[in-house]
C-alpha cells in the first residue's frame, strides 16, 4: 500500500528510495503496537516477527516447456519444483510449489528499488515469447516468522495439518488455514516456521495467533 507523507511512522513503514513523501506500508501496521508488546515479552516458548517487504511473485508456466524452465533458472537460479508441496532454493530466492503450473517466488531479503530491478520485471523480460506469466503480489501479502519450543502447539491450535517434523520439514510447503485465515506455511528448520499471509487477513491473523499462544507462553 502506498501512502502520502505522514507526520509519524512505525517500525513497519519505510520510505521508498527516490520517491519523496511516499511510503511503503506493511499489512501489519494496524497491529504494530500489539506486535511490539508481544516481542517485548516473548520468550523461548514462542515468538512472532514480520519479515517485511520481501518480493513475492506468482509464476505460472509449464515445466514441459524447456524455454520456461530455462527462463526461471536464469532469473531465480533453480528449476521450478515439480513435486507437490516442495520448495527449491535459488540465488537469493526460493520457489514454492502451489500447483502443477503455479509457484510463489520469494526473495530472501527486502527488495531495494534503488539497486535492483523488481523481480517481476526480470521474470517478465525472461518470459518474452514464452507461454508464462509473472505477477507481483507483494503488496497484497506479508511474511511472518514464528519460532520457539511450543511453536508447533501454537500452530496446531488453528491449523489442521499434521505438523510432526518427520512429516513436515524444511524443503516442504503447504497451503492451509489458521482458524479462518488462509496461509502458506513453510518449515524453516528446527522450531521455526515462515507464514505467507494475505493482507486482508493480517490483523486478524496476528491477533488470533497471539491469543492462541498466550496460554502456552507462561
Amino acid at each position: 500500500m502506498w501512502n502520502e507523507t505522514r507526520g509519524t511512522s512505525t517500525v513497519v513503514d519505510r520510505a521508498i528510495a527516490g520517491q519523496a513523501g511516499v511510503w511503503q506500508e506493511s499489512p501489519l501496521v494496524g497491529v504494530d503496537a500489539l506486535l511490539k508488546k508481544h516481542q517485548a515479552a516473548a520468550s523461548k516458548t514462542f515468538r512472532m516477527a514480520e519479515r517485511p517487504f520481501l518480493e513475492l511473485v506468482n509464476v505460472r508456466g509449464d515445466t514441459r516447456d524447456a524455454a520456461f524452465v530455462r527462463a526461471v533458472e536464469n532469473v531465480i537460479g533453480c528449476r521450478p519444483p515439480e513435486k507437490p508441496n516442495t520448495t527449491a532454493e535459488g540465488n537469493g530466492y526460493d520457489m514454492l510449489w502451489l500447483g502443477p503450473d503455479e509457484w510463489l517466488v520469494r526473495s530472501a531479503t527486502a527488495h531495494d528499488a534503488a539497486k535492483t530491478a523488481p523481480l517481476q520485471a526480470k521474470l517478465g523480460a525472461a518470459f518474452a515469447g514464452v507461454f508464462a506469466s509473472a505477477v507481483d503480489i507483494g503488496s497484497g501479502y506479508t511474511v511472518l516468522e514464528i519460532s520457539g519450543t511450543r511453536t508447533r502447539e501454537v500452530l496446531s491450535r488453528g491449523c489442521p495439518l499434521d505438523l510432526h517434523p518427520k512429516l513436515f520439514g524444511k524443503g516442504q510447503c503447504a497451503q492451509s488455514h489458521y482458524f479462518k485465515a488462509p496461509v502458506t506455511l513453510l518449515p524453516a528448520g528446527g522450531e521455526r516456521f515462515e507464514l505467507v499471509i494475505r493482507r486482508s487477513f493480517a490483523d486478524y491473523f496476528v491477533k488470533i495467533m497471539l491469543d492462541a499462544a498466550e496460554p502456552l507462553m507462561s
